[in-house]
């Protein structure tokens, strides 16, 4: 048998994404991937209209309804549209798995057959320069495989720009790499939709406008912080200190450890946020050392005062 060919004309195209195939493939349902099917041409609808549609009994349904979720392809809510899932139960997987290692001619199908994804290249080229074939396949990942909708994904692309320039001064531009990684980061925080990340990224840039104050007091004011950096000031903002505060727990680990060690000064802010200090005041009260009040040598000596 040489091959087949499916007779379809114009009207009856359905366009499926090369990574949902590929997930529907490898768990091979047959239920699951005629339910996906139904979704694509019908996008919403009720589901008792899709069982009738079917022919399934309820178990039937339940079954394939419940493989499309753990394939991450339909929402916590059914039905959705499958074609642009906005939920992903699972993680998204790390970019070292290669899981979305697309061929030259899925770029080229998608980019005929999907007319936003050909409008995002041509957008992110004109923001990044003429990316490489590799490059396309990753940009090809974030948007088929991940899920990430093209106005999301050039929010993305902005975004990491704008940190490579600030870290490593203007006119450096991110790799596709570090587009993907932050990419897949976005995933897990489930950033499918442009509001959400538009929250996201108005949030972070609220925690940020904070480091500066930090690495001040930290004796690096001169220059912003690196990736690893971030980590630990973005935790110290979200637990609530103030640069004072931090200047003495950087006094602290430099009386103990005689040159700045980020963790051993992250360990003693996570001290002090868990008995609930935070203000210079607190920390200061609380590390004070007990004295003797003058009402206790009073009281001591009364009883000689009392018996001259």
């Amino acid at each position: 048998m040489s091959g087949y060919v499916l007779h379809l004309n114009q009207e009856e195209n359905i366009v499926l994404g090369s990574g949902a195939v590929r997930r529907l493939i490898e768990w091979r349902n047959g239920d699951a991937a005629l339910l996906y099917l139904c979704l694509a041409r019908r996008g919403a609808s009720e589901p008792e209209k899709l069982r009738a549609e079917l022919g399934w009994n309820d178990r039937q349904f339940t079954a394939a309804e419940n493989a499309l979720r753990s394939m991450g392809l339909i929402g916590p809510e059914v039905p959705a549209a499958a074609t642009a899932p906005e939920h992903r139960p699972e993680p998204a997987p790390a970019p070292e798995t290669d899981l979305s290692e697309y061929s030259r001619e899925d770029v080229m199908g998608k980019l005929e057959s999907d007319a936003s994804f050909a409008r995002l290249l041509r957008e992110v080229e004109r923001k990044l320069g003429r990316l490489s074939e590799p490059s396309v396949r990753k940009l090809l990942g974030l948007y088929d495989y991940l899920g990430l909708p093209a106005d999301v994904i050039y929010l993305l692309v902005n975004h990491c720009a704008e940190l490579k320039a600030e870290r490593h001064g203007e006119g450096r531009l991110p790799t596709m790499h570090e587009i993907e990684k932050e990419g897949y980061h976005w995933a897990r925080q489930e950033l499918f939709s442009y509001a959400a990340a538009d929250a996201y990224l108005r949030h972070l840039r609220e925690q940020r406008s904070h480091f500066p104050e930090y690495m001040e007091v930290l004796g690096m004011g001169g220059r912003a912080a690196v990736a690893g950096e971030e980590k630990y000031l973005r935790a110290w903002v979200e637990m609530g200190f103030p640069p004072e505060t931090v200047a003495i727990a950087y006094d602290k680990t430099m009386l103990k450890c005689h040159e700045f060690k980020w963790p051993y000064c992250n360990g003693i802010l996570k001290r002090w946020h868990a008995k609930g200090l935070h203000t210079p005041e607190e920390v200061r009260t609380e590390n004070a050392p007990p004295q003797a009040t003058k009402e206790t040598g009073k009281s001591r000596n009364a009883w000689m005062k009392d018996y001259y």
